[in-house]
């Protein structure tokens, strides 16, 4: 026969498209090969010759009853789970009494619409749609090996129920899976039928009625050309691949008469016209050019460049708790300190602020109010002498601790003050509080009934202040009734966390120690309690 070379690979093939799988159109083409086909001519007797030329035969409707040649060559082109009938189907589905599904009645009404209007176009190639009984059982008695005597596995029995999985039968409500998705106490059988992670798919047969004319109909014969397969991903399966310059697939029907077939499938997808193509690069580069701007205004464009000399500072901090304290509902008060030389902060930065007011709660023998609040503000600092002894004064952070009964009465806790870490990363600080009082039996009354008691009236004197100058020659006179009380040896921390980072190389500050002790007042003895800081990571 004059014909090229079968095609004999029938493995599957994948593609990937983005466009929308209901564009996706086959072109079927199927053909019966037989010795009729290449007889065109009756014989004819020629005086002399005892012989007559195989060229000069025509074709004559042979014995097993098929139809000419015009009626053994079909070519359909088929759309993405569309429904063309078999013979098989239209009897089977004329008879009311056999439908037993909705699908089954819908199938019935396109059968009768289909007859009044004169019938199938398609005769031997008919397709299989995801929803039809066949695709069902086909993939849940689909065996591993050839052997007829085959018996699946478990493993095999659990893939064939996970692959029914659907696109579009997915349980949702609103959005929302109907299902758990998480059970914390899992059974046996659900971890053995949830324990694979499967794709919902869509799938397709394409399917050719090989049987002799007159007996079409019949389910022996019937034979799979083509199986298609759609994920929610856009991957294309078709198995076996599409013909395209490589040959046509071949089919020998079994039985006494074995006949030979012949198809081809290929892709007849409509192209995308020029227009087209030019209005979805321009959506696309419309698109890509959208995202880009957002990661843009992400980033920001405009970056600041720092000054030669010049120091920036970051701090991210977090009040985190405070213990020890005598009364309950605690706030902190505090702020930052820069110091006058050379220091400077943006205008809308706050370098102050205030917690809430929080319930204490018993830890061991003392109780612990756990603020959790954080702040954050920077800081410049330009460098201008060079000399190595010319190093920077340090930020101070101050703070007070007050507390807030039922009745709306103030009282101070503690004061504190902490010089911020000068280099940069994590930090953790406790900063220990005082809080001046006096000794008379009264103010104590006045403390616990009325509220309040001696407070400082500037809160960089909890250590020395940076603006303090020195004395310069005056002596203050000392008195004898002047003394310093604890709290029966106990120590009030509270905690704070922050992340310091800044633009130059670390350098120890002059005043990077702890909290400076003021000198008692003339006339007020004071009272040392504490205050804990921490300090996190570096920007």
């Amino acid at each position: 026969m004059a014909e090229t070379a079968w095609n004999t690979d029938t493995g599957e093939a994948v593609y990937r498209s983005r466009d929308p799988v209901r564009n996706l159109r086959l072109r079927v083409h199927l053909q019966r090969i037989t010795s009729s086909t290449f007889l065109r001519y009756q014989p004819v007797a020629q005086p002399g010759k005892d012989f007559i030329d195989l060229g000069t035969f025509t074709s004559h409707p042979i014995a097993s009853g098929h139809r000419p040649d015009e009626e053994e060559e079909e070519e359909v082109e088929i759309g993405w789970q569309e429904k063309l009938f078999s013979q098989f189907e239209v009897d089977l589905y004329q008879n009311e009494a056999a439908c037993q599904s909705p699908l089954d009645y819908q199938y019935r009404q396109e059968i009768l619409k289909l007859e009044s209007s004169g019938g199938r176009k398609n005769r031997r190639i008919f397709t299989y749609t995801d929803s039809d009984r066949y695709t069902n059982l086909e993939e849940h008695c689909q065996k591993m090996t050839t052997a007829a005597s085959e018996v699946p596995s478990f493993l095999a029995e659990r893939m064939a129920n996970v692959r029914r999985r659907r696109q579009d039968k997915q349980g949702t409500e609103g959005g929302i899976l109907k299902s758990r998705m998480v059970c914390w106490e899992p059974s046996e059988e659900f971890i053995r039928s949830n324990h694979v992670i499967n794709t919902p798919l869509q799938t397709m047969y394409i399917m050719a009625d090989l049987g002799p004319y007159g007996k079409l109909g019949y389910k022996t014969y019937e034979h799979v050309l083509c199986i298609l397969k759609v994920d929610s991903n856009g991957v294309i399966t078709v198995k076996p691949d599409f013909s395209g310059l490589k040959g046509p697939y071949r089919i020998e029907t079994e039985g006494e008469k074995q006949e030979l077939w012949k198809y081809t499938i290929n892709n007849a997808s409509l192209l995308a016209q020029p227009e087209e193509e030019e209005q979805e690069r321009r959506v696309f580069k419309d698109l890509y050019g959208r995202h880009k701007e957002y990661l843009s205004s992400l980033v920001g464009t405009d970056f600041e460049t720092m000054a030669p000399g010049a120091l920036r500072l970051f701090v991210n901090g977090e009040v985190v708790s405070a213990q020890g304290y005598e009364y309950d509902n605690l706030y902190v008060h505090f702020f930052v300190e820069l110091p006058a030389a050379n220091w400077s902060s943006p205008e809308f930065h706050r370098l102050s602020g205030v917690t809430q007011t929080c319930v204490t709660k018993s830890l061991g023998m003392d109780k612990v109010a756990y603020f959790s609040y954080p702040f954050t503000f920077e800081a410049f600092f330009l460098h201008e002498d060079e000399s190595a002894d010319a190093l920077p004064e340090w930020p101070v952070l101050y703070c007070e601790v007050r507390s807030l009964d039922f009745w709306h009465r103030y009282r101070v806790e503690g004061y504190g003050a902490v010089v911020l870490p000068a280099t940069p990363g994590s930090h953790t600080l406790t900063v220990s509080t005082w809080r001046p009082m006096e000794l008379s039996p009264v103010a104590e009354l006045r403390r616990f009934f009325i509220g309040g008691s001696l407070e400082l009236e500037d809160l960089t004197y909890v250590r020395i202040p940076g603006t303090f100058k020195g004395l310069h020659g005056i002596e203050l006179p000392a008195e004898k009734d002047a003394e310093c009380v604890g709290p029966f040896g106990r120590i009030q921390p509270a905690e704070f966390h922050s992340q310091c980072a800044r633009g130059l190389p670390s350098s120890p500050a002059p005043h990077a120690g702890g909290p400076r002790q003021p000198p008692p007042g003339p006339s007020e003895p004071l009272k040392y309690l504490g205050l804990l800081a921490l300090f996190g990571p570096g920007l």
